[in-house]
């Protein structure tokens, strides 16, 4: 298992962490050697995998916070905004595991539900692994405002490593940005160096830490919790509950 590196705040305090880290807690299904994990306490001070107290039960659907966004401009977004499923993920860009999904699985969703307006996917950004995930968190946010957050993402996990953390200095972030089509390169570079949009970057990862999340892959399908990089089958299965669910 790997964890952050990034020290979450010892003085957040939320009042929707309880109810998420305890329904991930009693449902998290980790895929041995295929998650960055969930832990206890905080990156790089031990702890060990999240697991339910004998008294922890899952929340209703109705005690799980609601999260998803659901702006019809967010360009960090996928689907329709009124699609009855929402899946939030959770993920950095120098994560392997983040990448499998990216890869292996978010296609095949796309094409069985996105496509046919049965779910959303809202991205959202928790670099833990070092200040070269917080400059390609910011890249990505700059590939958005350019209408290609998508295309950036899919280049960027094009060239991830399956073992270890990819490395994306400020020159590759360019060259794949330009790979991924975005048409205004000096104003994507101006906005790697914007303090506005990294301490955006920021706000959204402390958001994640005061949530209980430390590690990646994370998700959110609807009021069902998932980490680390499942099978799809594991993904259709949460989602196709949701579906029954609002049915």
């Amino acid at each position: 298992m790997t964890r952050g590196d990034l020290m979450p705040p010892t003085t957040a305090r939320s009042p929707r962490r309880p109810l998420l880290l305890a329904a991930v807690a009693a449902t998290v299904v980790v895929l041995v050697g295929g998650a960055t994990a969930l832990l206890v306490g905080a990156p790089g001070q031990g702890g060990s995998p999240l697991t339910a107290p004998p008294t922890a039960k899952t929340p209703s659907a109705s005690a799980i916070p609601e999260l998803s966004r659901r702006n019809a401009n967010d360009q960090r977004a996928l689907g329709k905004v009124d699609a009855p499923v929402v899946l939030i993920e959770w993920s950095d860009y120098r994560c392997p595991f983040c990448g499998v999904f990216a890869r292996d699985t978010q296609p095949a969703l796309v094409r069985e539900y996105v496509d046919k307006g049965l779910l959303r996917i809202e991205w959202h950004d928790m670099p833990v692994f070092g200040d070269q995930s917080i400059d390609a968190a910011v890249a990505g946010r700059a590939a958005a405002a350019q209408g290609r957050f998508w295309q950036f993402h899919e280049k960027v996990y094009d060239v991830a490593p399956s073992r270890g953390h990819a490395d994306l200095s400020r020159e590759r972030l360019l060259d794949l940005a330009r790979q991924a089509g975005v048409p205004d390169m000096a104003a994507f570079e101006a906005t790697l160096d914007d303090v506005a949009v990294r301490a955006d970057v920021q706000r959204e990862q402390q958001e994640g830490y005061a949530l209980g999340i430390t590690g990646t892959p994370t998700f959110l399908i609807g009021s069902t919790p998932l980490v680390g990089a499942q099978p799809v089958d594991v993904f259709r299965d949460a989602i196709d509950q949701q579906l029954k669910a609002g049915t």
